[in-house]
């Protein structure tokens, strides 16, 4: 065999092996994406599980505006709403607000819904003890729920943050349920 036939060979092999090192790390790159940002907050990834009440010291000084946005995905049939938009809060003090999800179909449909804060350097400093997003939410027929949120903003939140978002998207996970 001559000497430009084996280096194209090498080349071919070479160029084969990186596309499926490329594909390899795309495929990993989203389970390592997810990790990362539930490690370091980033991307405003808020944990899904209750935090252990701590009694802070309420900074009567500062004041926070955080607010609340709701949303459903794509088809999702269900009417999503907050009790109050915005609240002015102070560090340390904790709060509970009223969100509201009705199922707008004929048939039982479990939802869950999933947080997002921003911005996400704010994500380690929110303390939620009490969230429907915890848990799958089961819905009977054109069933209507009050769903409360009692949280508290750690007083170690950078001086930089006055405002917040705290985001809920809720996915219709029906389909998703073992049978």
């Amino acid at each position: 065999m001559s000497q430009r036939k084996k280096s194209t060979k090498g080349l071919i092999a070479a160029m084969v092996l990186v596309v499926v090192g490329m594909f390899g790390f795309g495929f990993a790159l989203v389970p390592l994406y997810d990790v990362f940002c539930e490690l370091t907050g980033l991307n405003g990834k808020v944990k899904t599980e209750a935090a252990a009440p701590v009694d802070y010291k309420v900074d009567e000084a500062r004041r926070l505006t955080i607010e609340f946005v709701t949303s459903v995905n794509g088809n999702t049939p269900l009417a999503f709403r907050v009790e109050k938009a915005k609240m002015d809060i102070h560090p340390g003090q904790s709060y509970t607000v009223n969100f509201y999800a009705k199922n707008l179909t004929d048939r039982k449909l479990v939802g869950q819904a999933i947080p997002s804060i921003a911005p996400g350097v704010a994500t380690p400093h929110l303390k939620k003890s009490e969230c429907f997003c915890f848990t799958e939410q089961p819905f009977e027929p054109h069933e209507e729920r009050k769903l409360p949120v009692r949280f508290t903003i750690d007083p170690a939140l950078p001086d930089t943050i006055v405002n917040m978002t705290l985001s809920y998207t809720f996915f219709d996970i029906t389909n998703k349920q073992p049978d």
